[in-house]
């Protein structure tokens, strides 16, 4: 029995950072950064994932090192992984280009598996609406990040955001988490809160917009909170926060914990994932729950 399982592809992220020359290979994805968030808080962790032939042996090792389970990781060998190419600039604002693609992920790569919480969250459609409806009574609890669902790609692989026309599926998700411009499109509204309210009002439990560096609004029915960003000591590769904020509010969330000291741990972990480039800035629990802490004390309700 898992406490999290992520679904959704590995990547291999080629990181160009302002000011340097060559972007920089790193290992990336949801199943590295969420997985690592919540394992570093003493969760059991597993992946649902296609790579191709040119995933790195050495990945395989670390993720291995790290304790994540790998077991319903599929190697395609006549395929290529997932990767993106990340243009930072200096106003923190980013270009995304697809340069591979993995195969799918399809409802038999899911199928048996026994955890608390299923996090779905693709990054190039590899997973689609109907994947989510079809597992959703696999597992107690559905967690979706949309970023891939709503992701589209021009000719040269630029990533733009499109709506969905269908929502329906949200009535299987229990907690969303979205960017702002994300959680916006999905909803089709241009503000946050009612963007929010939407979400709920398909059925979904807790609703979690993140601002980046200006931390995340959480909706619990009728009520929205703002729970601020944890400070890092430095900003050095801002990749995978989102997915490192709900890895760490997962870890908690199963455990029944308070949902507003669930989101001050994920603000937490992501402030410790964004000081070293790639998934290597995660520190331990302890580390972790004293900035948690901090936040914890600093989250206030919204008048919307």
């Amino acid at each position: 029995m898992f406490d999290l399982v992520t679904v959704g592809h590995f990547s291999i992220d080629f990181i160009l950072l302002p000011g340097e020359a060559k972007p920089k290979m790193r290992l990336g994805g949801p199943p590295t950064y969420t997985s690592l968030s919540a394992k570093k808080i003493g969760a059991e962790v597993s992946v649902v994932s296609n790579v191709g032939g040119d995933f790195p042996e050495k990945y395989l090792r670390w993720l291995r090192r790290q304790g994540i389970d790998l077991s319903r990781l599929r190697i395609d060998e006549t395929s290529k992984t997932t990767s993106f190419l990340i243009i930072y600039y200096a106003d923190s604002s980013r270009d995304i280009f697809l340069k591979n693609r993995a195969p799918p992920i399809c409802v038999e790569d899911i199928e048996g598996l026994k955890a608390k919480a299923l996090h779905i969250s693709p990054i190039a459609n590899e997973v689609s609406t109907t994947l989510i409806e079809e597992v959703a009574n696999l597992v107690p609890t559905i967690s979706l990040d949309p970023q891939g669902l709503l992701r589209r790609f021009d000719n040269n692989g630029k990533v733009l955001l499109q709506i969905i026309g269908d929502l329906s599926f949200l009535k299987h998700v229990e907690i969303l988490k979205a960017s702002v411009e994300e959680l916006k499109t999905l909803t089709g509204l241009d503000n946050i809160f009612k963007s929010l309210r939407k979400a709920i009002d398909f059925g979904v439990k807790v609703a979690i917009a993140t601002i980046g560096g200006g931390g995340a609004y959480i909706s619990l029915g009728d009520r929205v909170f703002y729970v601020p960003a944890a400070q890092p000591k430095k900003i050095v590769d801002p990749t995978g926060a989102g997915d490192s904020f709900i890895g760490g509010f997962l870890a908690e969330y199963v455990r029944g914990a308070d949902i507003l000291w669930c989101a001050s741990v994920g603000s937490s972990a992501a402030s410790f994932a964004v000081e070293e480039v790639g998934p290597k800035g995660f520190k331990g629990r302890k580390r972790i729950y004293e900035r948690a802490e901090r936040v914890y004390k600093m989250v206030t309700e919204v008048t919307t």
